[in-house]
């Protein structure tokens, strides 16, 4: 059975979905009558309770790590790249080749980027930390300005935690 809770967000409403105990998505919603919906249709377990709570910690700058049990269901190769993702530590960004790198795939740097905007668990599956090796920040299915915000985020965090 899936469950959902849309909730606001520094960044617009989110949506988190659970099966079978894990979190299978995390996205940006674009309508705002979602969040009627989800509050009169959906069950609301302790699991998505407990990604909430996360959540908020991340975008009040108390939370760098997620503990959440997730399923991001995918092709293999998008689960290599997704697990990959997921070793870019907090306040850091890696490019689109560095990851190609450590899926074993050197020239796959385009595929990476088809693959992060397919991660359907966004934050907690941190593609938003995969930029272009000259450093720029284009290619998020949410946007620039939302990419901009979550690594500004993490990087005004790491160096006040730094201090």
């Amino acid at each position: 059975m899936n469950n959902s809770y849309i909730f606001k967000s520094p960044i617009g409403l989110l949506k988190i979905e659970e099966e079978d105990s894990k979190i299978i998505g995390l996205s940006l919603q674009q309508k705002e009558t979602n969040l009627v919906q989800s509050q009169k249709f959906t069950q609301h377990s302790d699991l998505l309770y407990e990604a909430y709570h996360q959540l908020n910690e991340y975008f009040l700058e108390k939370r760098k790590r997620f503990e959440l049990p997730i399923n991001c269901k995918g092709t293999m190769f998008q689960q290599a790249v997704w697990k990959a993702l997921q070793n870019i530590p907090y306040g850091e960004t890696r490019s689109y080749e560095d990851i190609a790198l450590a899926v074993h795939n050197p020239k796959a740097a385009r595929a990476i980027g088809q693959a992060n905007n397919k991660n359907p668990i966004l934050i907690i599956v941190p593609c938003h930390r995969v930029i272009h090796k000259n450093g720029d920040i284009t290619g998020f299915g949410c946007g620039t300005k939302i990419k901009k915000y979550l690594l500004d985020l993490e990087k005004r965090n790491k160096e006040a935690i730094a201090q």
